[in-house]
């Protein structure tokens, strides 16, 4: 098995390396704001793809375009490398792809509300109990009657379609108020002022696209620009990256410990992803987590503290990287004291101390090593990206896009026939069918009439007929008509 290495940190000129064949056991960065994460986060971005490892990451600051440009050695850049040991470090740019869930930075992602899962848009659309369980009713009904659940607007017509036909779906599928059918629509109302229509639909994403490796076998960047979808709508960024880390676990093979991964994951914002997430969600995240390794994913946290992480998924985490924490408060402090029991000890390394003191780009450093066991923890200076840190300049990153191998791929939205055509269909044939019925009772009504005019004129001049005077009156013809 081939030895691929991962250059994190150094200090007192001897690198840090860790063995890819750990790197699907997953890790986190976490820090205070301006302490350095995004540089780790990028540093670890770069040694991956050099190994032909693909990445996702998103892009929440709009910092990481800077992969497509090579660093510029400045004087300090030479002391850095110097003193981390890295003696082969050149500058270089990395293979990138570009996505925005919105179209308008990169190519579109989309999927579908089927493959979304009621699981995840009850959490997305924040759903209580009683609502996420018609909301399950809407997934179901759908599959047994074959309506395709493809964007927002097959979702609401499936529930508007629903609330017209309550007495009859409850009998068989529990019961479905017409309450929980509205609040579930104005929550889908909500969700389209965010913007969310664009990323419900077809063409859909392929995991092919983002696990891809350039011409020279560098694994492709895929970089997700998360930043308007973290400031607009923070739950729909958490739910998506969820789903695209199901996906991965339901759609890759089992492939046990590789010498590096097939691809590599980073959460960036961390702490979205279990803010006010139900128990059913937080314990399918830990656990994905804890098997997608054997599929040879790896998964990376960033977050502000190590305290947002569930102490179930924390355990897991084989790489940590620690940057300053500050210590402000009694709470910050206790938080400081339960993040220093996350490492190894090292007798020359005062943690708990040493968190509040550690200065820009530098950090606690600790990862499993060959046996899978963590090194004891080492305060050290992260090495210098090989790319330009910060936002690259807009022409290399136009340039980048117009060449894309997958340019042109997702642009035009595909709005193919499912639920919403499919009842919609239903609707107008029914209407036609009560059209027609209507028409039929009323020639019926008229012939009605008619029948009962003629059958009172034959009654009553029956009635004339068989009286005493009708009889005079016939008599009285005959008469006449033998004289004559």
């Amino acid at each position: 098995m081939s030895v691929h290495l991962l250059h994190l940190a150094g200090t007192g000129g001897q690198p840090l390396a860790m063995n890819m064949v750990m790197a699907n056991r997953h890790g986190l960065i976490a820090g205070a704001t301006g302490t350095g994460k995004t540089v780790s986060l990028q540093v670890l971005a770069e040694g991956f793809s050099a190994a032909g490892v693909p990445v996702f990451m998103a892009d929440v600051k709009g910092d990481l375009s800077g992969l497509v440009q090579p660093s510029e050695i400045s004087e300090k850049f030479v002391e850095r490398l110097a003193r981390v040991g890295w003696k082969d470090y050149k500058p270089r740019s990395f293979p990138v792809l570009f996505w925005d869930l919105f179209g308008k930075t990169g190519h579109p992602i989309r999927t579908t509300m089927s493959e979304i899962g009621p699981l995840l848009l009850s959490s997305l659309l924040q759903l209580n109990e009683t609502q996420t369980g018609v909301l399950y009713a809407a997934f179901r009904i759908a599959d047994d009657n074959s309506f395709l659940l493809l964007d927002l607007k097959d979702l609401q017509a499936m529930l508007h379609w629903m609330g017209q036909h309550t007495r009859d779906l409850s009998a068989q599928y529990g019961n479905i108020t017409g309450s929980s059918l509205a609040a579930i629509q104005r929550r889908l109302l909500v969700l389209e002022e965010e913007g969310a229509e664009a990323f419900f639909g077809e063409p859909a994403l392929q995991l092919s696209d983002i696990m891809q490796t350039d011409f020279s076998g560098q694994g492709v960047i895929s970089i997700l620009d998360a930043r308007k979808l973290v400031n607009e709508s923070p739950r729909l960024y958490a739910i998506f990256l969820l789903w695209l880390l199901a996906e991965l676990f339901e759609e890759l093979p089992e492939v046990g410990d590789l010498e590096k991964p097939k691809l590599v994951f980073f959460f960036d914002e961390a702490h979205l992803l279990f803010e006010g997430a139900p128990k059913p969600l937080v314990d399918k995240i830990e656990q994905v987590v804890r098997l997608i390794r054997s599929k040879g994913v790896g998964v990376y946290f960033c977050t502000q503290n190590p305290t947002d992480i569930p102490d179930d998924v924390l355990g897991q985490l084989g790489l940590k990287i620690q940057h300053a924490l500050r210590a402000f408060t009694p709470r910050d402090r206790k938080n400081i004291r339960a993040v220093a029991q996350n490492f190894r000890d090292n007798p020359n390394v005062d943690v708990e101390r040493e968190i509040t003191e550690v200065g820009l780009g530098e950090a606690l450093v600790s990862f499993l090593n060959e046996k899978g066991a963590p090194i004891p923890v080492v305060r050290a200076l992260i090495c210098p990206p090989q790319s330009t840190i910060g936002p690259a300049s807009a022409d290399a990153i136009r340039q980048r896009r117009d060449n894309s191998p997958i340019k042109g791929k997702y642009d035009q939205p595909l709005d193919r026939e499912s639920a919403y055509e499919q009842l919609k269909e239903r609707a107008e044939k029914a209407a036609k069918e009560d059209s027609q019925d209507t028409a039929s009772t009323r020639n019926s009504s008229r012939e009605s009439v008619s029948d009962v005019l003629y059958k009172t004129i034959a009654r009553e001049t029956g009635k004339l007929l068989f009286s005493t005077r009708g009889r005079k009156i016939f008599r009285g013809l005959l008469e006449t008509l033998t004289r004559g």
